[in-house]
């Protein structure tokens, strides 16, 4: 099964460089190895991991799970509830996670990532497969007090180093789309667990709801949704996103510092 990923030669390299940037390398994981073209190998600890695609626009979507709408005291949504991470929020595997200055909770929303894989636009719910390219693993960082402050989300989930992605993404192929579960870990204890049947609104209908009014282009991600069980998180924790098949994302919580 492929594992497509990014890695940055050196620290310096941007979560958002694109692929021809020279700091940049394009591979496989295999066999806990990251596998260059050229047929480097580089044991999986040893590397930077950048996040596996670069979106023009990450397309999220809010209280996709009924009992998560629950959890946090709002309605289950008529139609889908739709919110854009910019592209400067992108984060990596075991990149840190900044707990900003002025934010006063931090909340983790494991969820399984739509790859894009050709330009979009009209999409009929029949055909939106046809349009994936493949999966992904993604953490909606959210500052829940901007979020209950602000009204509007941009703040709350579209800081910088608040949308981790990865380690990699997998052909929609070579994954079984209803076997998919969303496990999220806080320093070891789970606290979501969930399949990703679960949806209120399903793949082919977030396609075609989203097509209709905007074009997706090739590498776009969209953020499906999370289950109940979100959670706060303090600086030092440890989260990880795990969706068996596809991979195992982890960051760690880090202060902002002056």
């Amino acid at each position: 099964m492929p594992f497509y990923a990014r890695i940055a030669r050196d620290a310096g390299v941007p979560m958002d460089a694109p692929d021809h940037h020279p700091g940049v390398v394009c591979g496989r994981i295999e066999n806990g190895r990251f596998i260059a073209p050229a047929g480097a190998s580089l044991p999986l600890e040893s590397v930077l991991f950048l996040p596996p695609v670069r979106p023009s626009k990450i397309v999220c979507v809010g209280r996709n799970y009924a009992e998560h709408a629950r959890e946090l005291g709002n309605e289950v949504p008529a139609e889908p509830l739709l919110f854009l991470k910019p592209p400067s929020s992108l984060n990596a595997h075991r990149a840190p996670v900044v707990f900003p200055r002025g934010a006063q909770t931090l909340s983790y929303e494991g969820e399984l990532g739509l790859v894009i894989g050709r330009r979009a636009r009209r999409v009929a719910a029949a055909a939106a497969w046809d349009v994936i390219a493949g999966f992904t693993v993604l953490n909606d960082i959210t500052a829940r007090d901007w979020q209950k402050k602000d009204g509007q989300w941009t703040r709350a989930k579209g800081a910088d180093t608040f949308c981790p992605v990865g380690p990699c993404w997998v052909p929609k192929e070579t994954v079984r789309f209803e076997d998919l579960r969303i496990v999220t870990r806080v320093n070891g204890v789970v606290k979501q667990d969930a399949s990703v049947t679960g949806m209120i609104f399903g793949v082919p209908q977030l396609i075609e709801y989203i097509t209709a009014f905007l074009t997706l282009e090739p590498g776009d991600l969209i953020a499906t949704g999370t289950p109940p069980g979100v959670g706060a998180l303090e600086p030092g924790d440890v989260v990880e996103v795990e969706i068996a098949g596809i991979g195992t994302l982890q960051n760690r919580i880090e202060r902002e510092t002056a």
